[in-house]
């Protein structure tokens, strides 16, 4: 037996011996570089911009209608090379866009654009933690089978047209964003429509001009819903209190209803005609859905006690949250700690295990909103985000209201998607304000322009929560993200000049004042 072993082993030697020293080299070792021109191009450019920026000199200062001077500090001029860096980076994807994000931090810290504790203490922002919260939710509602149940429901509407389908999904998102943060719906309709692609045909790995339009579409439709009321998103509060503080008028929700539902299901509707334009599905019909929906609806049985437990714990959450804006005893209730809450009840009942938080949440997406919190953050604190709206708005300051009014949405449109839309309409809105006085322009109507270009950012994953977790269905890039989203934009911009001129005068909003 010694003897026989020590054949094989010396054979085995052997043969090791004999082969070429590359074949046994590990395997990854043995892959061939790959220069790939594009990537360093956009990586050059990123870094190019941001040190363009570190070695001009002070900037020009911006100068209100008022006279009023705002100079760009050395770390605000930083701050806007690190901004463009950020924007090539995320939207090419040189690398990981939570690398991008990871980028951020440290870019601030290395130039002293604002201090590590403070630049990085922005990825913990109770923002980042409620998206975190809500991706839970979204774990839970698949952990448990609501998913497909909701799904097959759904399809039992739609039908078997894939035109009407992508209808159906962008409708019923719209309606959650009545009743719930847009970031919530897009987390609960996500494995819902990552059910419905499953059953298009569509394989793990592979993507689908269907799968485009689904999430794309998705992720723009949430946000077109979330202008609709108060609800849907933190920016109409926060907009409306500037609003009266600036103006001494104060607007209800119903009446911010009455302005915005209209556009925001314009939107919507035209969202979808542009997703079956841009993306045309590569079937009409999934033939035989209607029968196997029903057969797969036949084999879930009825609703589990899990099921029932889910649903009832995430409808009460959501009610609390609604109810925040009406209930001034819930107002101190910190939204992140709510949804956070309801994350740990479902590791208290085992809907989900450590092991689903670690394989199953989209970290990179996570690092991603944390990133875009610190840049949006950094811009404002240093001044950099106010000194480019004055720039921008004060060029507008003699044109014609329509212009102007565009303007506006241009620019908040542009803000948002870097920044918290909340930040966007902090800094534009007061600026807007005074300039529209020397106009004449109706101040209710730059409240709702700089609403509805807040809920629309079409081009960057940053730009809201329901693009990035859309992005986590891998059926798209940032770029192709990018470049649907500026026809989005204009058809968003369009509308609104449209709605300027025609509807909102007749809801009570003349463009200007007598």
């Amino acid at each position: 037996m010694a003897k026989t072993l020590e054949d094989i082993t010396g054979r085995a030697r052997s043969q090791t011996a004999a082969r070429p020293a590359e074949a046994t080299k590990p395997l990854e070792l043995q892959k061939e570089f790959k220069w790939d021109l594009r990537r360093t191009v956009f990586i050059a450019l990123g870094l190019g911009l941001f040190f363009l920026l570190y070695f001009l000199p002070p900037l020009p200062v911006a100068v209100d209608p008022a006279g009023k001077e705002f100079a760009l500090s050395r770390q605000g001029q930083l701050a806007i090379g690190l901004f463009l860096l950020a924007g090539i980076w995320w939207v090419f994807e040189v690398i990981p866009i939570g690398a991008t994000a990871l980028a951020i931090g440290i870019f601030q810290a290395l130039f002293g654009i604002r201090p590590a504790d403070v630049a990085f203490r922005d990825f913990m922002d109770p923002s980042v933690l409620f998206i975190l919260g809500s991706l839970m939710v979204g774990l839970a509602f698949t952990k448990a089978g609501l998913t497909r149940r909701l799904a097959f429901k759904m399809l039992q509407v739609t039908g078997e047209n894939t035109k009407m389908i992508l209808l159906g999904v962008f409708v019923v998102t719209v309606i959650l964003t009545l009743f719930m943060a847009h970031t919530a719906v897009a987390a609960t309709m996500f494995p819902i429509l990552m059910a419905i692609l499953g059953l298009y045909g569509t394989k793990e790995g592979e993507t689908s001009r269907f799968g485009k339009a689904l999430f794309i579409g998705m992720a723009f439709t949430a946000g077109a819903g979330s202008a609709i009321t108060l609800l849907g998103a933190a920016r109409g509060i926060v907009a409306l209190g500037f609003y009266k503080q600036i103006t001494g008028h104060e607007i209800s929700f119903a009446r911010y209803t009455e302005v915005m539902a209209l556009y925001g299901f314009a939107m919507m509707f035209l969202i979808w005609l542009l997703m079956i334009i841009w993306f045309r599905p590569e079937k009409d019909r999934i033939a035989g859905l209607k029968e196997k929906v029903k057969e797969l609806s036949a084999g879930l049985g009825p609703l589990t006690k899990q099921e029932i437990f889910v649903g009832v714990a995430v409808a009460v959450v959501v009610a609390l949250l609604a109810s925040q804006n009406f209930i001034p005893a819930l107002k101190s209730l910190n939204k992140s700690a709510i949804m956070l809450t309801l994350g740990l009840l479902f590791f208290l009942t085992r809907v989900f295990t450590v092991e689903d938080l670690e394989k199953r949440i989209p970290w990179n997406i996570v690092l991603l909103f944390g990133g875009a919190m610190s840049i949006g953050f950094c811009l404002w604190q240093t001044g950099a985000a106010q000194w480019m709206a004055v720039h921008w708005l004060g060029m507008f300051k003699n044109a014609p209201w329509l212009i102007f009014v565009l303007a506006i949405f241009f620019l908040v449109m542009a803000m948002t998607n870097f920044i918290m839309n909340v930040a966007a309409i902090a800094i534009t809105l007061p600026v807007a304000l005074i300039i529209a006085q020397y106009l004449g322009v109706n101040p209710e109507l730059i409240l709702w322009t700089s609403l509805a270009a807040a809920a629309l950012p079409f081009c960057l994953l940053v730009g809201a929560a329901p693009n990035a977790i859309a992005y986590e269905s891998k059926q798209f890039s940032a770029g192709e993200f990018f470049v649907v989203g500026i026809p989005a934009s204009i058809m968003a911009l369009v509308l609104l000049a449209v709605f300027a001129l025609t509807i909102w005068p007749l809801l009570g909003v003349p463009a200007l004042v007598k």
